[in-house]
């Protein structure tokens, strides 16, 4: 999604002189993610349409979460307007851990550890209603077109009707926290992209690498608790991860994104199974 004209002037008018360097936007969502260089520093520039709810996250993430983060763990906010849709951050050097080595290396989970507790510490609240509003998220999710076969749905909703109730506590959340999101360099790892940053339990920030990483190599795991302290998942471990398989396949398959559609798909298999 190129920028609008209207994001385009505000952006000349923080970084006047800057270049474009390279343009990391994901084509299945209405959001341009670009590099550009303004005065010999390096920056992030966010732009998303007016229905994209994930920069406003990531801007409120910004300026009230990422704090025991910085100054060199996680981007730091340079401008943002909500109105305009539009974020600037500092770039972090490095590379993606995913698709490299250190994806497979324990210390890159021990530090991701470490950095996660570091968020989830700030603070925490006590929620009445969340995992009941999660089994009605999931309801919801499985009225919107999908390609979960009839007899996994039916399982599921049978699950629903059985789901944990009682109050939980919620902590900030990085929200989708994985080896795409965080960046290694020299041997130190940082986090990026915080557009599904919210308050839940601590626990929903594993759920991406259970299925993925930690499936094949339990070493990632246990480096992974050793670094945060401690294990996090509750009782209901496995029904968050219903949740979440059932969010995964639907919303894949709205925007086109089969390898991510057929991970929920097969979660949903092994948990119904």
């Amino acid at each position: 999604m190129p920028l609008t004209t209207a994001q385009q002037g505000l952006l000349d008018a923080w970084l006047p002189g800057h270049t474009v360097l390279d343009d990391h936007s994901w084509g299945l969502v209405s959001r341009t993610v670009l590099r550009v260089r303004h005065r010999g520093r390096d920056l992030t520039v966010k732009a998303s349409s007016p229905d994209d709810h994930h920069l406003a996250r990531e801007v409120a993430a910004h300026r009230e979460l990422t704090a025991p983060l910085l100054p060199d763990r996680a981007p730091r906010l340079v401008e943002a307007d909500l109105h305009a849709h539009l974020l600037v951050t500092t770039w972090l050097p490095g590379e993606l851990v995913q698709g490299t080595a250190a994806e497979q290396d324990p210390e890159s989970y021990r530090q991701a550890g470490l950095l996660l507790r570091r968020l989830h510490g700030q603070s925490s609240r006590r929620d009445d209603d969340w995992l009941e509003e999660q089994r009605a998220r999931t309801r919801r999710w499985l009225t919107r077109p999908h390609r979960i076969p009839r007899a996994r749905v039916d399982r599921v909703e049978r699950r629903l009707t059985r789901w944990p109730v009682g109050p939980v506590r919620l902590t900030p959340t990085h929200g989708d926290f994985h080896p795409r999101n965080w960046v290694v360099d020299r041997g130190t790892v940082s986090v990026i992209d915080f557009g599904r940053a919210q308050w839940r339990p601590a626990a929903t920030d594993l759920a991406r690498m259970e299925p993925r990483q930690w499936r094949d190599d339990p070493r990632l795991e246990a480096a992974f608790l050793d670094g945060y302290g401690a294990d996090p998942r509750p009782a209901w471990w496995r029904d968050l991860l219903l949740a979440e398989a059932v969010g995964t396949a639907v919303w894949a398959y709205q925007v086109g994104d089969e390898a991510f559609e057929q991970e929920g798909l097969q979660q949903l298999a092994e948990l119904t199974a």
